[in-house]
């Protein structure tokens, strides 16, 4: 199969969500909003039991199933490894850029110390030749005492009394200078030995990406065209059940406006509607699903972590019927996907490799719930969408390239 063909396939056979069964257990790391119930797709769980870095370590050959409910669910377990594992490169890339910046502080801290260590020394050093020199305050006290003017020995004791109080903080200065600057000399290994652990974490990480993109591509190169009618048939017919569910069973019947903030986050994501998902991309010319929702939300001045993950950990959570647009809807048992609700059911988002920024359907991957980054903000009077694109739902929501990989 050609390149161009595989990836006409990839486009026209996952055109829907990837459904899995929401997880109903919620990190205990936060409260869960009030449940409301949400459709999805009845299919198998196994994809949310492997791990995103060992799941590799025996892949099996992928063979062409024999129905096209057997291939779906084939294709759905390897999209949600493959995700799994992005989400988690990600995270690894964020600390491993948290920890350059904290090794660059350091050895900044360092360099400052130890010059501040190399001018206590010269003190010490003149302290240490006055000494040799007898000009100390012991010799001077000798003077003091041989003195025929105790009124005037007196004030001079005071003096002196000055002078051996400075040279004792010359001595202070520099033990505690020393000591800093052994202790930021360990510090700055530290932080180097941890960039050392995370690079290296970073590369297993990406070419277990690479390789659960790889099992997806083998796999779609076995099936014929008729199978790739069916499974599109069969994904589409899924995702809009689950949203036509969605949409009767009232969630989503209230209007609300956006906060300020919300609204700026939506106006962002909508012009970057067109541009190419790339894994770990943060704009501005390509973007990953949380890529795209951090930096709507950093644009409109609040910023919020940077995984699907950490968003669902770390932000208040709120029911699907109380959702505003500016929220973040995540999806998938272990919160590896995440989208920006703009109103009217649908949401802005970074679908995954092979397509572009597009708005889709609320439901086209399976929901898990939605958070909200602005909680405190006060929702607009009146409000206007930006108008959308008009290729803005062009493209599928779902495809498949080991060449959008990590570098």
């Amino acid at each position: 199969m050609s390149a161009r063909l595989l990836r006409a396939v990839c486009a026209a056979a996952l055109a829907t969500a990837l459904a899995v069964s929401p997880a109903t257990a919620e990190p205990a790391t936060a409260e869960p909003a009030e449940p409301t119930p949400v459709p999805s797709l009845e299919i198998d769980e196994d994809a949310a039991e492997v791990d995103a870095e060992t799941a590799l370590a025996a892949p099996e050959a992928p063979t062409a199933p024999k129905n096209v409910a057997t291939l779906l669910r084939e294709l759905q377990k390897r999209y949600q490894e493959a995700e799994e594992a992005s989400e988690t490169y990600n995270a690894t890339a964020e600390k491993l850029k948290q920890r350059t910046a904290q090794a660059k502080k350091v050895e900044a801290e360092l360099t400052k110390a130890r010059a501040a260590l190399e001018l206590s020394r010269g003190d010490a050093g003149r302290l240490a030749r006055e000494q040799y020199q007898g000009r100390t305050e012991f010799s001077a006290y000798l003077q003091l005492l041989l003195a025929r003017d105790p009124l005037r020995a007196l004030d001079q004791s005071h003096v002196i009394e000055r002078v051996a109080a400075g040279r004792a903080a010359t001595v202070e200065r520099l033990t505690a200078a020393a000591r800093r600057a052994d202790a930021l000399a360990a510090a700055s290994l530290k932080a180097v030995d941890q960039q050392k652990k995370l690079a290296a974490r970073q590369k297993k990480q990406r070419d277990t990406v690479r390789g659960k993109l790889k099992q997806v591509e083998t796999l779609l190169a076995t099936l014929s065209p008729e199978q790739m009618a069916q499974l599109a048939g069969l994904e589409q017919q899924g995702v809009e059940a689950a949203q036509n569910e969605l949409v009767a069973s009232g969630a989503l019947s209230s209007v609300r406006p956006p906060t300020r903030q919300g609204g700026d986050a939506i106006t962002y994501a909508i012009e970057q509607i067109g541009k190419p998902y790339v894994w770990g991309a943060e704009g501005p010319g390509s973007f990953d699903c949380s890529g795209l929702t951090s930096q709507a939300w950093a644009a409109a001045g609040r910023p919020i972590p940077r995984t699907s993950q950490e968003q669902w950990k770390q932000l208040p959570r709120v029911p699907i019927s109380s959702l505003r647009p500016g929220d973040l809807v995540i999806y998938f048992p272990k919160a590896t996907h995440v989208a920006l609700y703009i109103g009217d059911g649908l949401v802005v988002q970074a679908p995954r490799p092979g397509t572009k920024v597009k708005v889709s359907p609320l439901a086209s991957n399976p929901l898990l719930g939605a958070v909200r980054p602005d909680p405190d903000g006060v929702p607009l009077s009146t409000y206007t969408r930006p108008d959308l694109p008009e290729n803005a739902r062009d493209g599928s929501d779902t495809g498949y390239s080991a060449e959008a990989a990590p570098e």
